[in-house]
């Protein structure tokens, strides 16, 4: 390791994004767990991701809510919030700072302002980052979640394998429960047609068509999403010949990850369901409407079958793709 274990006390780790973003970070982050068994790691993230590091305690132990900064889109800059977040941070006295947002062009000057006593991250060509050793070139290829264990990596810190996780809990599964949902495990399966963004939207009636067609191979269809997704689902809904069980915005996440785990089979646009199937190797149809499906589909093509809809728009192949997985599933 670049920094031996000795001197790390405390390790902020700044990503404020969203949960399919966090979640292929955290094979690096159980390589720097498995490497600072000691450490305390904390999260600076967006408002949610309080609820990611408890999801995932065993490699976080604390998160500071990021309030924005000029240049990222996620959220909008709170300037009083932000100089009450850098002094709080300051601090903190981190040991290490590691910037796991991006390829570090708008917040390599901001990660400095945290007053870590060490940082590192990402960097290119032409934009601020500190001559310290610990700043590698971005890897702009590859699968997101390779970027992050080759920083890992570079950091002298041995991978400790690329899977990925979703810790449920006995909460969760009485979240589920308590839904009272008419399914068996294995005998539904999951649709989520929801996305952040409407260019990265599926249309819905492609989605029913699919339902309709787990339907009559025996299946039922749970249609999953949040509250401010109904209209997207009840889209779909409107165009299915069969009745499926409609739980948007009735679920948490973890009970989302129940559903997910328990599924015969997930079809969702790209989103960060699709990260949770991987976790439970519960097989799935990912449409990537990003055109990086070589960066954020799932790892294993064999249980997951990723179509890149802006290279191939083509309906037929997405159900014939679905039609394979479902004979397997059966």
């Amino acid at each position: 390791m670049k920094i031996p274990p000795s001197e790390i006390k405390k390790i902020a780790i700044f990503r404020a994004l969203q949960l399919g973003d966090m979640l292929c970070i955290i094979p690096a982050i159980r390589a720097l767990r498995h490497a600072y068994p000691n450490a305390q790691i904390t999260l600076l993230g967006l408002p949610w991701g309080k609820s990611f590091t408890e999801r995932f305690g065993q490699y976080f132990d604390n998160f500071i809510h990021f309030p924005g900064y000029p240049g990222l889109p996620e959220q909008q800059l709170d300037k009083a919030a932000f100089t009450s977040f850098l002094k709080q941070v300051q601090d903190e006295h981190f040991d290490l700072a590691i910037q796991m947002q991006g390829n570090g062009s708008v917040v390599n000057p901001m990660v400095e302002l945290l007053g870590a006593k060490n940082t590192a991250g990402y960097k290119i060509d032409g934009h601020y980052a500190p001559d310290n050793g610990l700043f590698m070139t971005y890897p702009d290829e590859g699968h997101e979640i390779e970027r992050h264990i080759r920083l890992m990596d570079f950091l002298g810190v041995e991978s400790q394998g690329n899977e990925l996780e979703y810790p449920l809990t006995t909460a969760d599964y009485d979240a589920l429960d308590a839904l009272q949902l008419d399914i068996e495990p294995k005998k539904y399966v999951c649709i989520h047609p929801g996305s952040r963004g409407s260019y990265r939207q599926w249309p819905v009636k492609y989605f029913a068509a699919l339902a309709d067609y787990c339907f009559d191979e025996g299946y039922k269809a749970v249609l999953t999403g949040t509250k401010e997704e109904s209209d997207i689902i009840e889209a779909v809904i409107s165009h299915m010949r069969h009745e499926p069980i409609n739980t948007a915005g009735k679920t948490s996440m973890g009970a989302v990850g129940v559903l997910i785990q328990n599924a015969a089979i997930l079809i969702s646009n790209c989103t960060g369901v699709s990260h949770i199937a991987s976790a439970f190797k519960t097989p799935s149809i990912v449409i990537s409407m990003d055109g990086e499906p070589q960066r954020w589909g799932p790892l294993d093509t064999r249980v997951h079958r990723t179509i890149n809809w802006l290279q191939s728009p083509d309906f037929h192949l997405v159900f014939r793709e679905t039609v394979e997985l479902v004979s397997l599933a059966g």
